[in-house]
């Protein structure tokens, strides 16, 4: 899809799936922290696409149903976008299995082409996968993604240089710990990280492409402060409520815009990356 290998060009247009109260009363099954409020969590989600239109997004809304499954309105682990085509991803989470089904109908309703799918065993989520620039693909090696996985997107991606670093435990397999828990591209030249719980490779990858990085406080790591979605180059979208990191990534020249998500973001920890799918840049 045009540009969205560039994971920071200006947003034109992206794919999202708003909540539905029949599917967030399983919250605790799916790990959530608490129960979200369905009419609070439709609100804020209102209020987010329009957040998305305001930075000049046209949104998709996806509507192929995934009973029973809160998890499904973070829509960016179910694919990868590439400038072809989308690839259809396999969770490591096996209650996530059927959401790639229902995004790759929504997308192919939407006009992207489906470029091709991950087949079992192989497991790889979004959340893992980030393009470090136009011919270069980052994949996090955890507890969501494997080998198998990996292995995959070698076979559908020829001619992308695929670059795996290993995920750190933390809390183990009953935790998701993406790679995009970690960081986040606010431009070319830079992200906003966790440094503490990054690879060291990853780390060493950026400082040799020349990519400066601004540094969540661990206050503010457990609250997504690492979860921000670029706009355009340095105009990101972050969740409320992280005032120090949101201090720094001012301080680094972005214009940091917010959205209120208690019912959407911080009781199922998915921030503004994990509710969107981009599917247009530049």
């Amino acid at each position: 899809m045009p540009g969205i290998q560039d994971q920071v060009a200006p947003l034109r247009r992206v794919y999202v799936r708003p909540p539905r109260a029949a599917d967030l009363s399983a919250w605790r099954a799916y790990g959530w922290r608490a129960a979200p409020d369905p009419d609070a969590a439709a609100e804020e989600h209102r209020a987010f696409r329009a957040e998305l239109e305001r930075a000049g997004a046209e949104v998709v809304i996806g509507e192929a149903p995934v009973d029973g499954d809160p998890d499904a309105i973070y829509v960016y682990d179910s694919v990868l976008l590439t400038d072809r085509g989308a690839i259809v991803l396999r969770p490591g989470k096996l209650a996530r299995r059927r959401e790639p089904h229902a995004v790759a109908m929504d997308l192919e309703d939407a006009g992207v082409p489906i470029l091709g799918r991950l087949e079992e065993p192989a497991c790889a989520e979004g959340g893992d996968l980030f393009w470090l620039d136009e011919t270069t693909l980052a994949v996090g090696r955890g507890y969501r993604t494997d080998d198998g996985g990996i292995a995959a997107l070698r076979e559908l991606l020829p001619g992308t240089e695929i670059l795996a670093f290993d995920l750190p435990h933390l809390s183990g397999p009953g935790e998701c710990l993406h790679l995009l828990s970690l960081l986040s591209p606010l431009d070319r030249d830079l992200v906003v990280c966790f440094p503490p719980l990054m690879p060291v490779r990853l780390m060493q990858e950026l400082v040799s492409r020349g990519i400066d990085h601004v540094e969540v406080p661990e206050d503010e790591f457990e609250t997504m402060g690492a979860n921000v979605l670029a706009l355009a180059p340095r105009i990101a979208l972050a969740l409320e409520g992280n005032p120090e990191t949101r201090r720094r990534m001012e301080a680094a020249g972005v214009e940091v815009r917010t959205y209120r998500g208690d019912e959407i973001s911080r009781k199922g920890d998915g921030g503004p990356t994990c509710l969107t799918r981009p599917l247009a840049r530049g």
